[in-house]
């Protein structure tokens, strides 16, 4: 069955970066556009960004364009998101998904950010 497992979260300062790791099995991860939702407390599900099969074709939701990098290695089954500049909205659950809505997603791992 599908899994996917994210790491790479933690506490970080405003302005601070983070790099999430997404570790993916049980489907075919190179043929899959994958996504990263994320979930600021109390509130519903966010979408980030996407990724083709190939990485041409990545889009970004406006809060995180030109702040977040979302990248994929098909040899590793692993999907990125690389985090700069960041900011205390961005605090939330980070998931990857193989789907925006989020319905087939992950664990999370948890990004706070926060002085």
């Amino acid at each position: 069955q599908v899994q996917l497992v994210e790491s790479g979260g933690g506490l970080v300062q405003p302005g601070g970066s983070l790099r999430l790791s997404c570790a993916a099995s049980g489907f075919i991860f190179r043929n899959s556009f994958m996504n990263w939702v994320r979930q600021a407390p109390g509130k519903g599900l966010e979408w980030v960004s996407i990724i083709s099969p190939v990485s041409d074709i990545t889009n970004y939701a406006d809060s995180v364009k030109g702040r977040f990098t979302i990248s994929r290695d098909n040899a590793k089954n692993t999907l990125y998101l690389q985090m700069n500049s960041l900011k205390r909205d961005d605090t939330a659950v980070y998931y990857c998904s193989t789907d925006p809505t989020g319905l087939q997603r992950g664990q999370g791992t948890q990004v706070t950010v926060s002085s």
